[in-house]
């Protein structure tokens, strides 16, 4: 697809979306920020809610109900012990609760304390790591898998291309 090509699509979905508000306003209200042992606050949700929204749209779905939780490591440690039989600490935990395949819903736990180390080990700002681990939460909610090397390498492809995408929203 040519860049030009796509901003055009680009440019025509944004202006559907803007042009659907109230539709907009009812959507945001599925996708809800909580924190779960850390103290953590995080910045600019309603933009970030109508780049979820959008992404999602994108990829010919609507977001039905989406909780992000926001943790530390121990709590996203024992909840990938308990309910996946993993002993290992990672960044973010994806549990898909979709009934239907017209819409996501789940729960896409993170961990604060990963999020930070990662940004450090891969040079990138604490914002920066932050959204791409929560846009690929929504990316398992949408199906995509990473444990392939060609599922991985789509799943940062479809990453760096909503990741592109944020500047739109976030000013």
């Amino acid at each position: 697809m040519t860049g030009l090509r796509s901003l055009k699509i680009i440019q025509r979905l944004l202006k559907r979306l803007s042009s659907n508000l109230l539709n907009l306003s009812l959507v945001n209200k599925s996708i809800l920020f909580f924190s779960e042992g850390v103290s953590f606050l995080l910045r600019n949700k309603k933009k970030l809610r109508e780049w979820i929204v959008f992404s999602v749209q994108l990829e010919k779905k609507e977001p039905g109900d989406v909780n992000y939780i926001f943790c530390n490591d121990k709590y996203l440690h024992d909840l990938n012990i308990k309910y996946l039989n993993h002993d290992t600490y990672t960044d973010i935990i994806t549990f898909n609760y979709s009934e239907n395949t017209c819409d996501i819903s789940g729960d896409i736990y993170i961990s604060i304390e990963r999020v930070k180390e990662n940004a450090n080990k891969f040079e990138a700002t604490f914002p920066e790591e932050l959204y791409r681990v929560m846009i690929h939460g929504v990316l398992h909610l949408l199906g995509y898998k990473d444990k392939t090397r060609m599922d991985a390498q789509i799943m940062q492809d479809k990453e760096d291309y909503y990741l592109s995408l944020l500047p739109k929203f976030i000013a």
